[in-house]
């Protein structure tokens, strides 16, 4: 008598070992939230909590692509806040300048990527103190463009992307805005790592960058591509929080380590070669499931830091102990 169940539950158990944790996560902390809040299984439940992480998971779709080309981009965050600051200021209660204030918006972003990279690779200062010198820099220029106090407001025709629904979609009855934007941009950048060449230079610059330059890959213009993409992904996320939080001039203080630590939570290797932009958008998902949790136990935000320190440790940890044991 032979034994067919053996071959199927192997096959089984490789199937569930090559499922990234951060889903297995994601499922369990929402399962959380639904016993907490039954009410979260309607529309207006989910459809919110992926308006919140919205900015948040675009943010770190981009900061993949420098993660796993061996980097890191500190200066997303306070790229966030000289958008929020600079659209109100150009726009100045016009709602007809959002049409030209945007796309500054957007250029700006990839200029600020593009400044990083250029440091990064021809200066060669590692990204770690480059991106903190932007960060540092940027919120200096927020700052003095603004006085330290923003004026005006930004106008709904620039608030629509953060805050407008389309309403009567059929069985989930309204789909914000921002949600839409969500998916196609994490869309676009899970097609550019996962489909096409710049994805795959990206994975062996960041895996071994000596190889990958004597394989012929444009090591300096693809790393300066990486972090042009992280900065328009800072861009976009500004633009989303200034419609539905408003303007701050520190409405985007700790989204780059929120970001870090979703590309992480997702399976980024700090070191670089390895990470996904649909893992990063699970991390994202799950971090602000933590917050939403954590908001449901009404502790305050001092403990939210912590939560988020401790998660990021661990993940790191984690990270490091599976690439020890499997020698990659």
């Amino acid at each position: 008598m032979t034994d067919t169940g053996s071959p199927r539950s192997s096959a089984l158990r490789r199937r569930l070992s090559q499922i990234n944790p951060v889903w297995v996560l994601l499922v369990l902390l929402i399962a959380a939230i639904i016993f907490m809040n039954p009410r979260f299984v309607e529309p207006t439940g989910y459809m919110n909590f992926l308006k919140r992480a919205a900015p948040l998971a675009i943010l770190a779709a981009g900061q993949v692509y420098v993660i796993v080309s061996g980097g890191f981009d500190l200066s997303v965050g306070s790229l966030i806040t000289l958008v929020v600051v600079g659209s109100s200021m150009l726009t100045n209660n016009d709602p007809a300048a959002t049409y030209w204030v945007i796309p500054l918006m957007l250029t700006m972003g990839l200029g600020v990527g593009a400044i990083n990279g250029l440091i990064v690779c021809f200066l060669r200062v590692p990204s770690l103190i480059a991106t903190l010198g932007m960060m540092i820099t940027l919120n200096g220029l927020a700052f003095l463009w603004s006085g330290g106090a923003p004026r005006g407001y930004l106008p709904d025709t620039f608030r629509f992307f953060g805050r407008e629904l389309i309403r009567d979609v059929p069985l989930v009855r309204f789909i914000p805005v921002s949600v839409l934007v969500l998916i196609v941009v994490v869309g676009v950048f899970a097609w550019a790592m996962h489909r096409t060449n710049l994805g795959r230079h990206i994975h062996a610059i960041g895996d071994n960058p000596v190889a990958a330059r004597l394989a012929g890959v444009p090591v300096n213009r693809v790393r300066i591509t990486a972090f042009m993409i992280s900065g328009l992904s800072g861009a976009i996320a500004g633009i989303l929080l200034g419609g539905f939080a408003g303007v701050s001039t520190d409405v985007g203080a700790g989204y780059e380590l929120q970001a870090i630590t979703a590309a992480v939570l997702g399976g980024a290797q700090l070191l670089g070669g390895k990470g996904s932009v649909p893992a990063a958008f699970g991390g994202a998902l799950a971090l602000t499931a933590i917050f939403t949790l954590l908001n449901f136990l009404g502790l305050p935000q001092p403990v939210r830091q912590v939560v988020q320190g401790l998660i990021l440790i661990a993940a790191v940890a984690l990270a490091m102990h599976r690439r020890k044991q499997t020698g990659t």
